[in-house]
């Protein structure tokens, strides 16, 4: 069988590794833990802690949950609203 993904509108920010994309980050997640490194930034998910590169970008999902997502992923998955 094959199933089709249902229509939703996401908010979803780019993590570029200025201050003001983890700013929108951190607003976007609410009480989630986000936690910047040099080494990237890290998001308390709901299936544990998940880091974020440079140019991944982070969804807040249906449930109100944030995590990060590789750009090949998002550019077949998502679409601007």
């Amino acid at each position: 069988m094959q199933y089709r993904k249902k229509p939703v509108v996401i908010d979803a920010e780019i993590y570029d590794g200025t201050a003001s994309s983890i700013e929108k980050i951190m607003k976007m997640g609410g009480s989630r833990e986000v936690n910047n490194t040099p080494e990237g930034l890290y998001i308390t998910t709901l299936e544990g802690t998940m880091k974020a590169n440079i140019g991944d970008w982070v969804i807040k999902g249906v449930k109100g949950e944030i995590y990060p997502c590789k750009p090949d992923i998002f550019d077949a998955t998502y679409e601007l609203a």
